[in-house]
């Protein structure tokens, strides 16, 4: 990465090249390789252009069959210039104006794209999800949250959806609301919300999105929103939720980060009330207006984001993963060890006495070869046989 200059007592703020981010972007895009590999991948080639070239030989060192398909250097100059006409940009972490949460997340997106003011992000921010389908009273207390909460300094993160996202957006529109797309930037959903879109995003908020432009939101794409909500916050307040629905997924990712998870409770005869009841009954914290979440969240507010935009010299410590390839028996013996069931990989250090970079090593062959799948907490599993 190239600094900026400045003086000593100041953070040190870090910008990708525009050869830095067309290979960071050819990388990302490429396939199979999600926000972990591409952090491996980093820590072991050194470059986001070395790791473009060595992606077939790991690939075939982990066993994949085909070749590995990477973005070209033409569609990732496509997407960068159809991004800059819509009036967009694409963010590498650790550049000022990726958002500071996000960025402590694991694993964090190493790109994301982004419409409208970042300074949002600046601000401590409360995640408020909730039903599509959510109640008139659902829909005022969302509203009142979101402007209690807005009128106290905090930026409001949600997914735009119907119902209760819907509510939370319109009332922070005037004090910062972050808006979390499914799909690309120039892809928002549902239709009906898209003009609210454009009032977040010119209107001193901004949208946000790991996804590439153009991309068309699908079903499975949404809990990748719902991680991102609830990394941006310090908190998050679900207001109705069924019993299986999105926002309990977000809650589910608040909860693994370590972040603050508020519910507000509900007619226990009302099925738009189960999730957020559920929530309540396994520890979060009873939320009934802005106050309750403003008394939870002050000891956190002043410290978001924890590190000073810069901080961090690299993405990650380049050579990690350094180190003699390992050998075929090393290789079968770490993958004996995996099964359908997640493992974590200090585990699977701690068991085999091998050098750490040399299992990450291995993991990240099995990875590009499209025979594992990762997990949460640095945990990996066996790719399900088809």
């Amino acid at each position: 990465m190239e600094a900026d200059g400045g003086k000593e007592d100041q953070p040190v703020r870090f910008v990708l090249s525009d050869r830095q981010r067309l290979a960071w972007l050819r990388l990302y895009r490429s396939e199979n390789v999600g926000p972990a590999t591409f952090r491996d991948l980093i820590s072991h080639c050194g470059s986001a252009e070395l790791a473009l070239e060595k992606l077939p030989e790991l690939g075939s060192r982990g066993g994949r069959l085909g070749s590995v398909k990477i973005a070209t250097e033409e569609d990732a100059e496509q997407e960068l210039q159809a991004v800059e006409r819509y009036g967009a940009r694409i963010v590498g972490f650790g550049e000022p104006d990726y958002p500071g949460l996000l960025r402590q997340s694991e694993p964090a997106p190493p790109l994301v794209t982004i419409k409208g003011d970042a300074g949002v992000f600046a601000l401590p921010c409360t995640g408020i999800v909730g039903a599509r389908n959510a109640s008139m009273t659902g829909i005022k207390l969302a509203r009142e949250l979101a402007a209690g909460l807005g009128e106290a300094g905090y930026g409001i993160a949600s997914g735009l959806a119907r119902g209760i996202d819907r509510a939370a957006h319109e009332a922070a529109l005037k004090t910062g609301t972050i808006a979390v797309l499914a799909g690309g930037i120039d892809k928002g959903y549902p239709p009906e919300n898209l003009p609210l879109l454009e009032e977040i995003e010119t209107g001193g908020g901004a949208a946000i999105t790991e996804m590439p432009f153009g991309w068309e939101p699908r079903a499975r794409d949404f809990p990748r929103r719902n991680r991102i909500i609830a990394a941006l916050s310090l908190g998050l307040v679900v207001v109705e939720a069924a019993t299986r629905s999105g926002s309990l997924i977000s809650a589910r990712f608040a909860n693994e980060m370590g972040r603050l998870v508020f519910a507000v409770p509900g007619s226990p005869l009302d099925p738009r009330a189960e999730g957020a009841n559920s929530l309540l009954k396994n520890g979060a914290i009873v939320t009934t207006s802005a106050r309750d979440v403003i008394e939870a969240l002050e000891p956190l507010a002043g410290i978001a984001p924890a590190r000073p935009i810069g901080s961090q010299t690299t993405l990650f410590e380049p050579g990690e993963l350094l180190s003699l390839p390992p050998n075929d028996d090393q290789r079968a013996r770490i993958l004996s060890l995996l099964g359908p069931a997640p493992v974590n990989i200090d585990d699977i250090i701690s068991h085999t006495g091998l050098d750490p970079a040399q299992v990450f090593l291995t993991i990240l062959e099995l990875d590009i070869a499209q025979r594992i799948e990762r997990h949460s907490g640095n945990r990996v599993s066996l790719v399900a046989a088809v």
